[in-house]
């Protein structure tokens, strides 16, 4: 049996809790049963990339917390916060199936209750890409991410290396506030034709759908270039335009540092390839490693 199905079956069920007092009910619970605590935060609309994170947790031994919340503050004024997709009941069932330990579901008065003064601003790796896309939006996620640290006080969390550069940036805000937990990155999990998955591919049409590939596609031909020797600038340059000629409008792609997501002019261990595009209305990332 594993680990954390283990705790859950003494547990009979899956936990959940609504506000801070039975959250930390909750976590003494589970640290009466397990050695750590792994936590998953998630904004819901679960699919097999949340649900292989909830995995990881429960195959590090730990009792596996997720939470669920549509976080504001990392949404800019011109983004649809209202838009984005909701599904409780699914996500609490897809938890349970999983074997998660602990399901979190805060309010937006407990996350962000009348008067706060304090939002986290990280430099470095948030300062391009995303940082410049959607200015505010790392503010957002490094502020809600310390605040789940601090209600969950898990022992590691993990997160899917699709959003890379979020990664790092969550990465970076717990070394530099010296936080008592460990970011594990697990991969990116694909459909069968290769594209990442996302909460946000259901708002793609079957036209859409069909040519969504094209992403990663781009990807690993740029990778194979530049494997084979060919000048990153040109390289990059022959990728935008790919993409360019399938519909889609090319934000970034990009060859960065792993770590400080800096570009690059050429290959270095470990280099990331880090792609956003538009397309029709649905913005898709994606990343690999180059080398």
């Amino acid at each position: 049996m594993l680990p954390g199905i283990a705790i859950r079956t003494k547990l009979r069920h899956m936990l959940i809790a609504r506000t801070l007092p039975d959250l930390r009910a909750a976590s003494a619970r589970l640290r009466r049963h397990a050695d750590a605590l792994a936590f998953v935060p998630t904004m819901g609309a679960l699919h097999a990339g949340h649900r292989a994170l909830v995995r990881a947790g429960i195959a590090s031994g730990a009792a596996t917390v997720a939470s669920i919340f549509v976080n504001p503050l990392q949404f800019a004024p011109t983004e649809d916060l209202a838009r984005y997709p909701r599904d409780e009941a699914g996500d609490l069932a897809v938890l349970e199936a999983e074997g998660c330990a602990l399901a979190w579901l805060p309010d937006v008065a407990t996350m962000y209750p009348v008067g706060e003064a304090t939002t986290i601003t990280v430099a470095g790796p948030a300062e391009q890409w995303e940082g410049d896309a959607r200015p505010g939006h790392f503010r957002g996620v490094a502020t809600v991410c310390a605040k789940l640290f601090g209600q969950v006080r898990p022992d590691r969390a993990y997160f899917g290396e699709k959003d890379w550069q979020q990664l790092q940036v969550v990465r970076r805000m717990t070394a530099d506030l010296l936080l008592p937990l460990e970011i594990i990155g697990v991969e990116t999990v694909r459909e069968t034709d290769g594209l990442a998955m996302s909460s946000r591919n259901r708002f793609l049409s079957a036209t859409e759908r069909a040519v969504a590939p094209a992403l990663i596609e781009a990807l690993r031909t740029a990778a194979a270039r530049l494997a084979a020797g060919e000048a990153a600038a040109g390289v990059l340059a022959m990728a935008r335009a790919a993409l360019g000629t399938r519909g889609f409008d090319v934000d970034y792609l990009a060859l960065v540092d792993p770590a400080t997501l800096m570009p690059l002019g050429n290959l270095v261990p470990g280099a990331r390839l880090i792609a956003a595009a538009m397309l029709s209305h649905v913005r898709l990332l994606d990343n690999i490693r180059a080398i």
